[in-house]
């Protein structure tokens, strides 16, 4: 099979893998697709939301859907490193033997992840970076594919601890959930008043995954389409700029471009364009640029300081 065919077989499972979690969750196509192309990128995704929204469940349909292991670690004050990697114990034959912890598993759901201290929150950071866990010197790889999908509520900021800069970076998209509209919770009240419930199908499997991000690694980008994303992130450092107090990253410039190849394979498109960079500016770059005190005094949020990122860039071209 060729990249086209490849490429024209993962839209033909993207359809059919939102017919599969539309039987449980009710409207979130955005958010929907956001998982899967952070999935598709071999990324980590980042969700802010207030409870309610799904999150949890959203997360663990997908994951059945991908026929990959699913693994939630309830993020608390008490939370310590080795409840997440794991830890030594003492066997029956007086024995040290390692004993997994939740972190191994194919999709890792870390509820509410900044309500633990920065010293468990760091625990995530070389399974995220390097796929691996590293106790008493000894490196234990994870599941291929792995993927950490944390969820962040964005209103209760009592008892928390932000996530360090170097920690947000890891994440390929912050995604935001919104309240459903008027329509879609008539349907969830609906849908959830009565026991039976529609079973979703393995749509995917790992081996399809993994296939798919070799295809959309190898997909050609058109120089046009590079310069464009790498002027976009750029243009968060400007100094000059009141309401940036901190830019994006290179690392920015690299997660647009794979993630405007996901978006482009999709979509049916074989080569990502600028209106693909577009289409995940918000998720790449919304926890990379960090707002002045006179943004925050003129309520301008990050997403109104992309758009104009985005408006100025274009004209610039």
């Amino acid at each position: 099979m060729n990249d086209k065919e490849t490429l024209d077989l993962l839209v033909d499972r993207y359809k059919n893998l939102k017919q599969e979690i539309a039987k449980v969750i009710v409207g979130q196509e955005e958010a929907v697709e956001s998982l899967f192309l952070t999935i598709l990128a071999g990324g980590h995704c980042l969700l802010l939301g207030v409870p309610g929204l799904a999150k949890t469940l959203m997360v663990s349909t997908l994951s059945h859907t991908l026929g990959l292991q699913f693994s939630r670690i309830q993020f608390t004050p008490d939370l310590m490193p080795s409840d997440i990697t794991g830890s030594e114990i003492l066997d029956k034959e007086r024995e040290f033997r390692f004993v997994r912890g939740p972190i191994f598993a194919g999709v890792v759901l870390a509820d509410e992840i900044n309500r633990t201290p920065p010293k468990t929150q760091a625990a995530l950071l070389e399974a995220m970076q390097e796929r691996r866990v590293t106790a008493h010197g000894t490196s234990y790889p994870l599941p291929n594919p792995f993927f950490v999908l944390a969820t962040q509520n964005p209103i209760e900021q009592e008892g928390t601890y932000p996530l360090p800069e170097a920690q947000l970076d890891r994440f390929l998209f912050n995604v935001k959930l919104d309240y459903p509209s008027f329509e879609e919770e008539i349907q969830i009240v609906k849908q959830t008043s009565h026991t039976h419930i529609d079973q979703v199908q393995q749509v995917l499997s790992a081996d399809d995954i993994i296939a798919f991000q070799n295809t959309i690694r190898s997909m050609p980008v058109a120089s046009n389409v590079v310069e464009y994303a790498v002027r976009l992130v750029r243009s968060s450092r400007n100094p000059d700029n009141r309401y940036i107090s901190w830019g994006a990253g290179p690392r920015a410039s690299q997660n647009l471009i794979v993630g405007a190849c996901c978006h482009a394979a999709v979509h049916g498109k074989y080569s990502p364009d600028i209106e693909n960079i577009d289409a995940v500016a918000y998720n790449v770059l919304r926890h990379r640029v960090v707002r002045t005190y006179f943004a925050e005094a003129e309520n301008i949020t990050t997403d109104d300081i992309i758009s104009n990122l985005i408006k100025d860039t274009k004209s610039a071209v």
